[in-house]
């Protein structure tokens, strides 16, 4: 006979657990909504149960007597062979001490509430989301204050830009806010005034640029062939300079008369020995993103040429690339370049599959005969693979 599943104590816990886990019952602390007495759900014997499993009944019972910090309200329950009985029917939870002790969370509701008596004391405005993500604060209890010192002090201070690690409260380094930026950003959010916070940006990894703060410059890096300029000694002409300097290079060093095109690569090695004619500049690429280079308005006068893996993923990053500028080619990127290297064809582990509007008919026809498998499955070219006499002969081309 299978094992009656009849409510019993873990039964009554786990209810108690999943309110719990919703942040109900701390919720309940602060902010009483009639949560209590609270009925919990309670599986009983069936009436033929009482005939058939007599010993399991008697068992079961015994157990829901030895129940403690439960109200347990009984019936009585006529049985045609056996008579009237004396059952639990409905079982109550009567106040939130109980189900506190009952889940052992008295230390955890301590914290919780010195985090609510902090926050209504020093940020009021915080305790709404106090109140929707108790649980989310409760494992920061010891960090809460320095949480809040944070928060506070770029509320006085909403206007210096400066960079994290310039921010000087006393017991608090940069590292920790770091460390924060996720819990931070609802804080911060609900204590500044609209104008300090950029929506703009809204990803952790842009929380200076939301909050005003200084934040690691972008850089880009390029190859120059040697021009007539003392300002660029050396054979190499590998450079990286910030996305400001960039944007602003052609003022600098004046090169809009020495440079027609621009190529952008998005392998190292091949950065490093792309055959650079005289006259053009090559950038390295970032995948995705092209913000930085998008400031740098002198491009857009001039020839720009993009070669990246013959694979939905390049032909998705030309397509982003041709948001910011129009009128960029594509290099090395078609069916002859992909045919002519069929022994070095690869896999692309996850292949985009989007529409790209900005591809050319004869991109987009090669872009559609990748997503349809149309020469093999998940088929990858990388850039690196192509033979470094085919790219000679393109770039004399």
């Amino acid at each position: 006979m299978s094992q009656p599943n009849w409510s019993d104590k873990k039964h009554l816990l786990q209810q108690l657990q999943r309110l719990w886990d919703r942040g109900l019952l701390l919720r309940e602390a602060i902010q009483p909504e009639a949560l209590f007495p609270l009925r919990l759900s309670f599986k009983t014997p069936a009436s033929k149960d009482l005939s058939t499993q007599v010993e399991a009944v008697r068992r079961w019972l015994a157990e829901i007597e030895k129940l403690e910090g439960f109200r347990i309200e009984y019936k009585t329950v006529h049985h045609r062979l056996i008579g009237d009985n004396r059952l639990p029917a409905r079982v109550w939870l009567d106040d939130l001490e109980n189900a506190i002790s009952l889940l052992n969370k008295q230390q955890d509701l301590a914290a919780f509430l010195q985090i609510e008596a902090l926050t209504r004391k020093r940020a009021p405005q915080l305790l709404d989301w106090l109140m929707q993500y108790p649980l989310k604060a409760l494992p920061l209890a010891q960090d809460w204050p320095k949480l809040l010192d944070f928060v506070l002090w770029r509320k006085q201070y909403p206007h210096r830009q400066i960079y994290l690690r310039q921010v000087s409260i006393s017991g608090l380094d940069s590292k920790f806010i770091e460390r924060h930026r996720a819990i931070l950003m609802p804080l911060l959010d609900r204590v500044l005034p609209p104008e300090s916070v950029n929506s703009a940006f809204s990803s952790v990894k842009q929380f200076e640029k939301r909050y005003g703060f200084r934040s690691k410059p972008e850089r880009i890096r390029f190859r120059l062939p040697p021009l007539d300029s003392p300002l660029l000694p050396g054979k190499d002409g590998d450079i990286t300079l910030t996305a400001e300097d960039f944007a602003v290079l052609n003022q600098s060093l004046q090169i809009a008369g020495q440079i027609k095109r621009i190529f952008i690569t998005e392998n190292e090695i091949n950065f490093l020995s792309f055959p650079l004619p005289a006259d053009s500049l090559l950038i390295f690429g970032s995948g995705y993103g092209f913000d930085a280079l998008a400031r740098a308005d002198w491009l857009k006068g001039l020839e720009l040429y993009y070669w990246g893996d013959i694979d939905t993923h390049g032909f998705a990053i030309l397509d982003q690339l041709r948001s910011k500028f129009p009128e960029v080619k594509s290099l090395l990127m078609d069916e002859q370049t992909l045919l002519r290297h069929r022994d070095f064809w690869g896999l692309e582990n996850s292949p985009e599959n989007k529409p790209l509007p900005r591809l050319t008919a004869d991109e987009q026809a090669l872009y559609q005969n990748l997503l349809k498998h149309h020469y093999a499955e998940n088929l990858r070219l990388e850039q690196e693979r192509v033979n470094y006499a085919w790219l000679t002969a393109a770039i004399e081309a």
